[in-house]
């Protein structure tokens, strides 16, 4: 559609471009979208208006936000603002909502019916607005537009127009457009730079909306109509001319003449007919799920079927990915600069998620995660950061637990069924890939699970070595059996050394405690004491930039996940002390439970006083802990515990059952909507932290970890397997070996080693075996030496070249 010809008296808005981009808040109270694949549109609401609509795609926010204005004679009202809400899912397990705004002057009231067209990219607003004082034709209803053509809110064109005789509202920006349209007449229609031309502006001077302002182009603009709502009263009795009604359709497309007419087909079908179909699709896919649903009030939220159905509403049927969150963290302070926001694929939340479709029973959508993943690992066998929807990384970062998550999905899938015998081999070439990549370039990760430091991490390590086991049984089924006891032995070397890395002992914190010692949330050097006091941690996102924490000193829940990933007992006594660490120093009791930070000293969260996150702060309490502690206790044998967690996990919910990443953990601060133990402004719904209730309510009927491995449980806490190959690297590097044990020399490159154990009197050359890694190894007989030395030096043969160096060990 060309832009139509400017009509006779029509001005260009004042303003351009207005005022910066932001984005909304990220405190979701409703997220939705159809199940049908037909409607790629997804749709989020919050403070009682529609906010993020994102489409033809996940990762493709369109619009900011979408409410209403009110006004009568020297009266002006936003419902966003000036009104209170309520949220209520139409019935359970089904996300289409029923949004209550009430004006608090006790004027007026508007309640919506908010949902998806399956048929198409339109979302739709079944709107009655009720005069609570007065009658209905004191009033005026205008609608407000924020278009954010595609994640962004900086370069976009706005106008109004009329299409095939229709009255419409039009925006395009980034190569996609919308279109929007109401089933009653438009009384006026405007576009304006925000915050100096729109709407809001316009009629809070109260000079109604300026119909001559109708094209506002490249720059953050807005669209706005007034309703006739009294056109859709019905006047079917007196009672009525307090009531109007009114169904509005936004859609979108590549091109505005798209947009429009996907928009007047859902208009034109009407909201009752979309609504049944929307209603259908959703009932059939909650009922294909396991029964995990709690006992509850027919009236109160059934909080599975919130969960389950928040995971399908962030899942991308024609790719199997799911982003993060349908939210931008602190968005209401974040401009076009931040393109992804939390609307992103991490594999790693991926995988939690796929676990959580997996427990309810959705096995076909968690081996559709798995074949996204296999489609989008990068050719050297890791998964990056984080990802757009089609693979483009966004972040860069190194994560080594992101790359042994997708090998552990594929193990659920085939214990579960999911995968057959015969799909195996297709799955093989990413396990082996992304096996190879764990033993190059592990155990220490780039990053840990928290995005910030690199070193020794219980939480990497602990899927890492799952992530080995798991491999090697894949590898092995496959009739690779040397590939995979070398795996095993790469598996069995790491977790030997957990506590060598990873274990504090005779601390400050240990001695107070009366502990022996506690695992560490992180520690980026080791030379064998027991003590990690000699090294020091960086504290991310602090006002003063350059904090850092003895390692000794820094806990985190994350080392649960020795227990959870089966490396080590829930009652082992190294456990045991670390969890009193914990406790001592992140648990926060609240009326509704117990909930942890992530570590002490973290700056992820609001400032102090509540102002948003921005590059630094003080980090809050995290619900998804407490569902991960709940796992815990549950291994500990403490199942009526694990309830009460379970129980504390779900008070953290918003009204409509949203579980939030983020609690507020201090004094109230209305002003900011920051009250003690409800969602602070980071980001809800937490995708992740819904997936683990899910698991934890499987758990709980299962009376077992749904998700830990059972190679590593067999294998470390059952039993105990013989002693690895004592490992040398290059780029870990030793000096002293027991004795009686094996050495094994672990090269990148294929080489040949030359050793010596009496002081190069004699020596011999022995090649390396290529264990089909990228790893190339020696296994020195040094099982019967006794005390004394061992020398080596490495030739590599592929450029015929020596090392250079001669390398020393110490047998004792």
């Amino acid at each position: 559609m060309a832009f139509p010809t400017l009509p006779p008296g029509s001005v260009v808005p004042p303003g351009a471009p207005g005022i910066e981009p932001r984005w909304t808040s990220s405190d979701k109270s409703a997220v939705g979208t159809s199940v049908s694949s037909a409607s790629c549109v997804w749709f989020t609401a919050s403070h009682g208006i529609l906010n993020e609509i994102y489409a033809p795609r996940l990762d493709m926010a369109c619009v900011r936000d979408f409410g209403f204005i009110v006004t009568a004679e020297n009266y002006f009202s936003e419902e966003k603002r000036d009104a209170d809400h309520s949220v209520q899912a139409i019935e359970d397990g089904v996300p289409a909502f029923r949004l209550v705004n009430t004006a608090r002057d006790g004027r007026y009231r508007i309640t919506k019916t908010i949902f998806s067209d399956p048929e198409r990219e339109v979302v739709l607003q079944d709107i009655r607005f009720e005069a609570l004082t007065g009658n209905l034709s004191d009033y005026r209803l205008h609608a407000l537009v924020a278009p954010h053509l595609v994640n962004g809110g900086g370069d976009n064109t706005g106008w109004y127009a009329d299409f095939k005789r229709r009255p419409m509202l039009f925006a395009e920006g980034s190569g996609r457009s919308l279109a929007i349209a109401a089933s009653v007449p438009w009384l006026a229609r405007s576009v304006g730079y925000v915050g100096f031309s729109d709407g809001w502006q316009t009629l809070s001077r109260g000079e109604g909306l300026k119909q001559e302002y109708c094209r506002a182009t490249s720059g953050n603009v807005a669209l706005s109509g007034t309703l006739d709502i009294q056109a859709g009263e019905g006047q079917a009795d007196e009672s009525q001319a307090h009531q109007g009604r009114a169904l509005i359709a936004i859609g979108f497309g590549t091109q505005p003449e798209e947009a429009a007419l996907r928009t007047l087909l859902s208009l034109e079908q009407g909201a009752e007919p979309a609504l049944k179909h929307y209603r259908s699709g959703w009932r059939e896919w909650q009922a294909g799920l396991l029964a995990l649903d709690e006992p509850h009030d027919p009236d109160k939220l059934n909080r599975y079927r919130v969960s389950t159905g928040v995971l399908a509403t962030h899942r991308d049927d024609a790719s199997g990915a799911i982003i993060a969150s349908l939210s931008i963290p602190w968005g209401f302070s974040k401009s076009d600069d931040d393109l992804g926001g939390y609307h992103l694929v991490w594999t790693r939340d991926l995988v939690e998620t796929a676990g959580g479709l997996l427990a309810a029973g959705a096995t076909a959508d968690a081996r559709s995660v798995l074949d996204y993943l296999t489609v989008i690992q990068e050719a050297d066998g890791h998964w990056v950061q984080n990802a757009w929807l089609d693979g483009r990384p966004y972040w860069y970062g190194i994560q080594m637990d992101e790359t042994a998550f997708p090998i552990l999905l594929y193990d659920m899938l085939l214990r579960s069924g999911a995968v057959g015998a015969s799909e195996t081999g297709r799955y093989l070439p990413m396990i082996e890939a992304a096996a190879g990549y764990i033993v190059r370039n592990g155990p220490t990760t780039e990053e840990d699970r928290w995005e910030e430091d690199a070193g020794y991490s219980p939480f990497t390590l602990a899927v890492e070595i799952a992530g080995l086991l798991a491999a090697a049984d894949a590898v092995e089924a496959a009739g690779r059996l040397d590939a995979a006891r070398y795996l095993r032995e790469v598996a069995d070397g790491w977790n030997e050394r957990i506590e060598e890395w990873t274990y504090a002992s005779d601390t400050e914190l240990s001695r107070s405690l009366g502990i022996e010692g506690y695992y560490v949330r992180i520690a980026s050097a080791t030379d064998g004491s027991l003590s990690l006091r000699r090294d020091f941690i960086p504290i991310r996102n602090r006002e003063d930039g350059g904090e850092v924490l003895e390692a000794d000193l820094l806990i985190s829940p994350d080392a649960l996940a020795l227990v959870r990933f089966g490396l080590r007992a829930a009652d082992d006594p190294r456990i045991t002390g670390t969890v009193a660490a914990i406790d001592a120093q992140l648990r926060r009791d609240l009326p509704a439970g117990p909930y942890w930070y992530r570590y002490n000293d973290d700056g992820y969260g609001e400032r102090i006083g509540g102002a948003p996150f921005a590059g630094s702060g003080v980090g809050r309490l995290w619900p998804l802990l407490t569902g991960e502690r709940a796992h815990y206790e549950l291994a500990a044998g403490r199942a009526d515990e694990a309830r009460r967690m379970l129980a504390a996990l779900e008070a953290s919910a918003s009204q409509g059952g949203l579980l939030p990443e983020q609690i507020w953990d201090s004094e109230d601060v209305p002003e900011r909507e920051l009250f003690l133990g409800r969602p602070s402004g980071s980001a809800m719904p937490l995708v992740w932290a819904h997936a683990e209730h899910i698991k934890l309510l499987r758990s709980l009927r299962d009376g077992v970890i749904f998700d830990r491995p059972p190679q590593t449980f067999a294998r470390y806490v059952a039993a105990k397997p013989a002693p690895a190959p004592f490992s040398w690297r290059l780029t870990a590097r030793r000096d002293q070996m027991p004795a009686g044990r094996e050495l094994r020399i672990e090269l990148p490159s294929p080489a040949r080693v030359r050793w010596s154990t009496d002081g190069w009197t004699s020596a011999t050359d022995s090649p390396c075996r290529d264990t089909g890694f990228g790893m190339h190894v020696f296994d020195l007989p040094t099982q019967t030496l006794g005390p004394g030395t061992i020398d080596f030096t490495i030739f590599w043969t592929d450029v015929q070249r020596w090392e250079g160096t001669d390398f020393r060990i110490e047998v004792v």
